[in-house]
């Protein structure tokens, strides 16, 4: 569930199967008070061009839709005696383009095609912002999902470097808290060779931050990170000793940071607050 703020009215999001729902109840609120909501809604489907665009709708979308009762509804459109709400046209051809939500964040809810031509109905100005606030929020999504495949990947290859350390430099007398002291040296290794610093130094440094030093970091540091964790992994199969590994990486890690920063090869992603 999620909320975004338009014209001063909050609408609801929910994701179902990879689409986007917005709430038209909250939409209708900025036209009638919540009590008439359901009304609105209503008027809108028995309108004969509303179920023109929401069967043609489900017919691109929907391979269960009811075609039947779609046509039924269709020529019953515009008779004074004709009523429509969202849970009998759902219930009566299998829509899938509304649905009617129960419990706190409840209302009802349609695809967003579907929401933004309702919107068009109730306001074309407010439908013109609740498009530009939709995209805003969904950018900060796709900004979001950049960086956490990014943190990922440095995980991925954390798993790499750590294997490495454990087949190479772990002989098997070791009791648990020697090896543990020889992954954080190792993790160390790369702390210092791109950040300066050791991980205990981070944070003595930034006593009030949430987190590590590398949930501190940026995006292209990130990268360098990644790569600096298969190249460790390597170097320690070749038994390289710890303190050519260090310069090594260092010398790699500023070389990479520099064309990152000069040419900005990588698209700029803030991190989630």
């Amino acid at each position: 569930m999620a909320k975004m703020k338009v014209m001063e009215q909050e609408i609801g999001i929910v994701k179902i199967d990879d689409r986007d729902y917005i709430s038209i109840t909250d939409i209708a609120k900025t036209k009638e008070d919540g009590s008439r909501a359901a009304d609105i809604i209503k008027n809108w489907l028995r309108n004969r061009s509303t179920l023109e665009f929401i069967g043609t709708w489900e017919l691109l979308h929907n391979p269960g839709f009811k075609v039947v009762e779609f046509d039924h509804f269709r020529i019953s459109a515009g008779l004074h005696s004709f009523v429509l709400s969202p849970g009998k046209w759902i219930e009566r051809t299998h829509a899938v383009g509304i649905m009617v939500r129960a419990g706190r964040y409840g209302g009802t809810y349609a695809h967003k095609d579907i929401a933004f031509e309702f919107a068009s109905a109730i306001s074309p100005v407010f439908k013109l912002y609740l498009i530009k606030e939709f995209q805003r929020l969904k950018e900060t999504e796709r900004q979001q999902l950049g960086w956490d495949i990014k943190r990922n990947l440095t995980k991925i290859n954390y798993h790499i470097h750590t294997d490495a350390i454990k087949h190479n430099l772990i002989p098997k007398t070791l009791t648990p808290q020697q090896i543990n002291f020889v992954y954080a040296s190792e993790a160390d290794v790369l702390n210092t060779a791109l950040f300066g610093k050791t991980a205990r130094e981070w944070r003595d440094e930034n006593p009030g931050k949430n987190g590590n030093i590398r949930d501190d970091a940026s995006v292209h540091q990130l990268v360098c990170l990644a790569n600096l964790e298969v190249l460790n992994a390597h170097f320690i199969e070749e038994k390289m000793p710890q303190s050519e590994r260090i310069a090594m990486l260092n010398r790699i890690a500023i070389r990479q940071m520099k064309i990152f920063i000069e040419h900005d090869r990588l698209p700029e992603i803030r991190k989630p607050q």
